[in-house]
C-alpha cells in the first residue's frame, strides 16, 4: 500500500513533534547549564567583594592609624608656633618696654568701655 497524503502529514507532524520535544530537553539542559554557570559566576563575583571589602578595611585602618601621627604633627608643629610667637612677644617686650606696657594699657581701657558700653 502506499502512503496516503494523510499518512504524510501524520509522518511529518510525529516528526515535527519529536523535533519539538528534542528542542525541550535541549532548552532545559541550556537553561541547567546556564543557572549552573551563574551560580559559579556569582560565586566567584562574592569572594572578589568579600577581597575588596577587606583589602578596603586595611587600607582604612591604616590610614586611621596614620591619621593619628599626622595629627601629632600638626599639634607640634602649632605648639612650635605658639612657642615662637611668645618668645617673640618677650623679645618685644624686653626690647620695647614702655611701648609694651602703653599699648597693653591702651587695650584693656578698650575693653572695659566696650564691657561697660554694652550693658
Amino acid at each position: 500500500m502506499t502512503p496516503t497524503s494523510t499518512d504524510a502529514v501524520k509522518n511529518n507532524l510525529g516528526e515535527a513533534g519529536s523535533h519539538l520535544a528534542q528542542a525541550a530537553r535541549d532548552a532545559g539542559s541550556a537553561v541547567r547549564n546556564a543557572a549552573d554557570v551563574a551560580a559559579d559566576e556569582l560565586k566567584l563575583g562574592k569572594a572578589s567583594v568579600k577581597a575588596d571589602l577587606a583589602d578596603s578595611a586595611i587600607a582604612g585602618l591604616a590610614a586611621f592609624e596614620e591619621g593619628g601621627a599626622a595629627a601629632k604633627e600638626q599639634v607640634d608643629a602649632l605648639m612650635d608656633k605658639g612657642r615662637d610667637l611668645v618668645d617673640s612677644a618677650a623679645d618685644l617686650i624686653r626690647e620695647r618696654p614702655l611701648a609694651s606696657f602703653g599699648v597693653a594699657f591702651a587695650a584693656g581701657w578698650i575693653i572695659a568701655k566696650l564691657a561697660r558700653s554694652s550693658k
